[in-house]
Protein backbone atom coordinates (compact mmCIF):
# COMPACT_ATOMS: atom_id res chain seq x y z
CA UNK A 1 0.00 0.00 0.00
CA UNK A 2 1.48 3.01 -1.03
CA UNK A 3 0.78 6.54 1.48
CA UNK A 4 1.99 9.52 -0.84
CA UNK A 5 5.86 8.36 -1.66
CA UNK A 6 6.15 5.86 0.78
CA UNK A 7 5.69 1.73 0.27
CA UNK A 8 4.26 0.42 3.38
CA UNK A 9 3.87 -3.60 3.40
CA UNK A 10 2.65 -5.16 7.13
CA UNK A 11 3.54 -8.95 7.02
CA UNK A 12 2.82 -11.43 9.62
CA UNK A 13 5.57 -14.18 10.76
CA UNK A 14 4.74 -17.69 12.37
CA UNK A 15 8.46 -18.85 12.68
CA UNK A 16 10.27 -17.78 9.62
CA UNK A 17 7.26 -18.12 7.13
CA UNK A 18 5.55 -15.31 6.28
CA UNK A 19 1.81 -16.03 7.27
CA UNK A 20 0.38 -13.27 5.98
CA UNK A 21 1.55 -10.25 3.43
CA UNK A 22 -0.29 -7.96 1.24
CA UNK A 23 0.10 -11.09 -1.73
CA UNK A 24 -1.78 -13.40 0.12
CA UNK A 25 -4.22 -11.20 1.43
CA UNK A 26 -5.01 -10.08 -2.29
CA UNK A 27 -4.95 -14.01 -2.70
CA UNK A 28 -7.81 -15.06 0.52
CA UNK A 29 -9.76 -11.88 -1.75
CA UNK A 30 -9.67 -13.48 -4.99
CA UNK A 31 -10.43 -17.25 -3.36
CA UNK A 32 -13.51 -15.64 -2.11
CA UNK A 33 -14.34 -13.76 -4.83
CA UNK A 34 -13.83 -16.36 -7.40
CA UNK A 35 -14.59 -19.60 -5.12
CA UNK A 36 -11.43 -21.07 -6.46
CA UNK A 37 -7.76 -21.42 -5.63
CA UNK A 38 -6.92 -22.44 -9.46
CA UNK A 39 -9.10 -19.25 -10.82
CA UNK A 40 -7.98 -16.84 -8.21
CA UNK A 41 -4.50 -17.86 -8.78
CA UNK A 42 -4.91 -17.36 -12.89
CA UNK A 43 -7.34 -14.17 -11.76
CA UNK A 44 -3.73 -12.57 -10.20
CA UNK A 45 -1.30 -14.11 -12.69
CA UNK A 46 0.14 -17.09 -10.35
CA UNK A 47 1.17 -20.49 -11.19
CA UNK A 48 -1.31 -23.14 -10.24
CA UNK A 49 1.60 -24.55 -7.81
CA UNK A 50 2.23 -21.26 -6.24
CA UNK A 51 -1.04 -20.66 -5.61
CA UNK A 52 -1.28 -23.79 -3.64
CA UNK A 53 1.81 -23.30 -1.99
CA UNK A 54 0.95 -19.90 -0.26
CA UNK A 55 -3.05 -21.27 0.12
CA UNK A 56 -0.84 -24.05 2.43
CA UNK A 57 1.46 -22.06 4.54
CA UNK A 58 -1.44 -19.98 5.62
CA UNK A 59 -3.42 -22.97 6.64
CA UNK A 60 -0.07 -24.36 8.48
CA UNK A 61 0.59 -20.68 10.11
CA UNK A 62 -2.76 -20.14 11.65
CA UNK A 63 -4.54 -22.11 14.16
CA UNK A 64 -7.51 -22.53 12.25
CA UNK A 65 -7.74 -23.34 8.23
CA UNK A 66 -8.66 -19.76 6.40
CA UNK A 67 -9.23 -22.22 2.73
CA UNK A 68 -11.42 -25.01 2.85
CA UNK A 69 -11.10 -26.58 -0.43
CA UNK A 70 -13.21 -28.85 -1.90
CA UNK A 71 -11.46 -30.95 -5.26
CA UNK A 72 -12.96 -31.50 -8.66
CA UNK A 73 -15.22 -29.46 -10.57
CA UNK A 74 -18.95 -28.96 -10.50
CA UNK A 75 -21.63 -28.34 -8.30
CA UNK A 76 -20.64 -27.97 -4.44
CA UNK A 77 -16.53 -28.03 -5.41
CA UNK A 78 -14.40 -25.22 -5.10
CA UNK A 79 -13.13 -23.44 -2.33
CA UNK A 80 -14.24 -20.70 0.05
CA UNK A 81 -13.30 -18.70 2.90
CA UNK A 82 -13.85 -20.02 6.72
CA UNK A 83 -14.65 -17.73 9.17
CA UNK A 84 -11.09 -17.63 10.34
CA UNK A 85 -9.97 -16.07 6.72
CA UNK A 86 -12.65 -13.58 6.65
CA UNK A 87 -11.65 -12.77 10.39
CA UNK A 88 -7.82 -13.02 9.03
CA UNK A 89 -8.68 -10.94 6.44
CA UNK A 90 -10.24 -7.78 7.84
CA UNK A 91 -7.71 -7.53 10.11
CA UNK A 92 -5.08 -7.66 8.30
CA UNK A 93 -6.40 -4.86 6.56
CA UNK A 94 -7.83 -2.82 8.74
CA UNK A 95 -3.48 -2.99 10.58
CA UNK A 96 -2.87 -1.95 6.42
CA UNK A 97 -5.62 0.74 6.70
CA UNK A 98 -3.60 1.95 10.27
CA UNK A 99 -0.23 1.83 9.41
CA UNK A 100 -1.14 4.00 6.27
CA UNK A 101 -3.19 6.43 8.70
CA UNK A 102 -0.17 6.17 11.13
CA UNK A 103 2.70 6.91 8.17
CA UNK A 104 0.99 10.36 6.82
CA UNK A 105 2.31 12.55 9.66
CA UNK A 106 5.06 14.82 9.43
CA UNK A 107 7.70 12.75 9.40
CA UNK A 108 6.69 11.15 6.29
CA UNK A 109 5.85 15.00 5.03
CA UNK A 110 9.34 16.25 6.33
CA UNK A 111 10.63 13.69 3.56
CA UNK A 112 8.71 14.01 0.80
CA UNK A 113 9.98 17.62 0.84
CA UNK A 114 13.28 16.34 0.31
CA UNK A 115 12.49 14.05 -2.21
CA UNK A 116 12.52 14.60 -6.18
CA UNK A 117 9.36 13.81 -8.28
CA UNK A 118 11.31 11.40 -10.85
CA UNK A 119 14.78 10.49 -9.85
CA UNK A 120 17.35 11.95 -12.31
CA UNK A 121 18.87 10.31 -14.88
CA UNK A 122 21.68 7.60 -14.24
CA UNK A 123 25.17 8.69 -14.67
CA UNK A 124 26.37 5.74 -16.31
Amino acid sequence: MRVGPLKVKAQLFCGDEAAMGPGKADLLEAIGREGSISAAGRDLGMSYRRTWILVDEMNRCFREKLVEATPGGGRGRGARLTGAGHSVLQAYRDLEHALAKASAGDPLARLDRLLRDVPLKAAL
